[in-house]
């Protein structure tokens, strides 16, 4: 038995609440337990410099922690990004970006925010699975309007973490387990059951195979029950 009582193999309590705010195209908020991530999405009739006249679009994201989503105040970055703060942009990015066929998207660009309310471990895990949600919420209304094809919108994203923590295998770490975990993980596949990326690392020693297929083998039940969760947001 886990620290807040889970079994090894159990997510936190998850919630999403799609439309959260009223002025972007998309948007949602997404609870892990105690972790709460405003996302939204918005959509410019415009791409970067290097794509211009090349008849497709972009997906960006920023992320960003408030001073007080954690114990201690966090400064504000306002001499630029921190380098963990750019190393998660560029993974929701690519993330997201696997979801979406950029030629069918047209000369646009979608940004998705993310906004860390309260961190309690799982920030860019549920980011991406959140930002998911706001960015299908967009395009669905871009479709509806009939100014780009269904298709796309590709399979779904979702990601979750695992972990060794004390020699026990655990899906969805939370902060206490995260700071003290042996191995981390953070996975992200798609509906059709393909990885979009995997980071694992050893925060301590080393680990097996074995390990490792027990981690992948734990995040993608959990990612499972993340895509439920999205198409029960983003469909109703």
């Amino acid at each position: 038995m886990r620290f807040d009582g889970r079994a090894n193999d159990e997510m936190r309590p998850i919630t999403i609440i799609p439309g959260y705010l009223d002025h972007p195209e998309g948007s949602a908020l997404i609870e892990m337990g105690r972790t709460r991530v405003v996302c939204t999405a918005t959509i410019e009739e415009r791409v970067p410099f290097w794509l211009r006249d090349q008849a497709q679009g972009w997906v960006t994201a920023e992320y960003g922690m408030l001073p007080r989503s954690t114990h201690q105040r966090i400064a504000r970055e306002t001499s630029g990004p921190r380098a963990r703060t750019q190393e998660i942009r560029r993974l929701i990015g690519r993330s997201l970006r696997a979801g979406v066929d950029l030629n069918l998207l047209g000369e646009r660009t979608l940004t998705i925010d993310c906004d860390v309310l309260q961190a309690d471990g799982g920030t860019r895990t549920a980011s991406i699975t959140g930002g998911y949600v706001a960015m299908a919420i967009a395009l669905r209304k871009l479709i509806k309007g009939g100014l780009v094809s269904p298709r796309v919108l590709g399979s779904p994203i979702a990601a979750v973490s695992a972990g060794v923590v004390q020699d026990e295998v655990l899906l969805d770490l939370n902060y206490h387990e995260d700071s003290q975990a042996q191995v981390d993980f953070n996975v992200v596949m798609n509906a059709k059951g393909k990885y979009v990326e995997v980071q694992g690392t050893a925060e301590q020693g080393v680990f097996t195979r074995e390990v490792m297929d027990q981690l992948l083998n734990l995040a993608e039940k959990g990612i499972g029950e993340l895509f439920k969760l999205q198409r029960d947001s983003y469909s109703t």
